[in-house]
C-alpha cells in the first residue's frame, strides 16, 4: 500500500514570499492543468483512426485523394508515425485525410507508398513476349477446330 502511495505522490516546491490561500489555490489549479494535458495527450489515438476522432483533435486537418490499396498505405504511414483516416468516395477510391502539422511526413509516406504501389503493378502486368506466346498458343487452338468444321461442311456438301 505504501509503495502505491509512493507512486501517485506528486511533489511540488513553491518559491513565495507570503504563501496564502490565493497562491496555494493557483499552484495547485497549474498543477492540475499539466496532469490533465499529460493525461489527454496520453488519450489522443495515434496512427489509423476513423474521420470523426481524428476532427476531435481539435487540429486543422488536410486531405488528399487516393486511389489504390488502403493496407498497403497503412503499412507504410506506420514507419512514418502519421495520424491519419480514411472516407470512402467511391469503389476503390478515398479520401486520405491528416493533420496540417504533419503534412511533411504524409509526402513523405506518400512518395514511398508510390513507389510500392507503381512497383506492385508493374509486377502484376505480364510482359509483352509473354502475351505474344499466349495469343499464339490460343490462335493455335484455335486454328484446328476451324479446318476440321469447313472439312465437315465440304463433306456435308457432296
Amino acid at each position: 500500500m505504501q509503495e502505491q502511495v509512493d507512486r501517485e505522490a506528486i511533489a511540488i516546491t513553491v518559491k513565495a514570499s507570503k504563501l496564502t490561500g490565493k497562491v496555494l489555490w493557483a499552484v495547485c489549479r497549474s498543477v492540475g492543468r499539466q496532469i490533465a494535458n499529460h493525461h489527454k495527450a496520453a488519450q489522443t489515438p495515434q496512427g489509423k483512426q476513423s474521420a470523426k476522432k481524428l476532427m476531435n483533435h481539435k487540429e486543422a486537418t488536410s486531405n488528399i485523394p487516393l486511389d489504390g490499396d488502403t493496407r498497403l498505405f497503412d503499412r507504410v504511414a506506420r514507419k512514418w508515425n502519421v495520424d491519419y483516416a480514411f472516407r470512402k468516395l467511391d469503389k476503390g477510391k478515398y479520401l486520405l485525410l491528416f493533420k496540417s502539422k504533419q503534412i511533411d511526413d504524409i509526402q513523405g509516406a506518400f512518395k514511398e507508398y508510390t513507389k510500392l504501389y507503381v512497383k506492385r503493378t508493374q509486377q502484376k502486368q505480364t510482359p509483352m513476349t509473354e502475351q505474344v506466346k499466349q495469343a499464339e498458343k490460343q490462335a493455335a487452338k484455335e486454328r484446328p477446330q476451324h479446318k476440321e468444321q469447313t472439312r465437315k461442311r465440304e463433306v456435308g456438301r457432296e
